[in-house]
């Protein structure tokens, strides 16, 4: 069983920055595609980001292309998500997610074995 913890959300004014940050316990990230989801009040959870770890091989959805950037620490075991140029419309829930044995990254939510708390991002404008 994996266990992911999300941090790094918070209240920020448009066209400023966060990072979010998710770490794995008690296993490693080897082998897992770790992705970034969102969730908005009265909306459906939709993709944000995902990274193979393994090969560093990367997917966004196009909202958040040039302004998300997902990366990963191996070292400290974490996935990060840092986000610019943040927009009232990325207010929402933010949950990490690791897909176990995959070496692409993972756009599609079912695929995901495993799931964070999530964390509050709210971008006032």
């Amino acid at each position: 069983q994996v266990q992911l913890v999300e941090s790094g959300g918070g209240l920020v004014q448009a066209g400023g920055s966060l990072r979010l940050s998710c770490a794995a316990s008690p296993r490693t990230f080897s082998n897992y595609a770790v992705g970034w989801f969102r969730q908005a009040p009265g909306q459906e959870r939709e993709f944000v980001a995902s990274i193979a770890w393994s090969t560093g091989d990367t997917a966004y959805v196009n909202s958040v292309k040039d302004r998300f950037t997902i990366s990963r620490d191996n070292a400290k075991n974490t996935i990060y998500l840092q986000m610019n140029s943040l927009k009232p419309e990325d207010t929402a829930v933010y949950y990490c997610a690791a897909d176990k044995d995959s070496t692409s990254p993972t756009m599609l939510k079912f695929r995901y074995d495993y799931w964070g708390q999530g964390t509050q991002v709210t971008v006032s404008s």
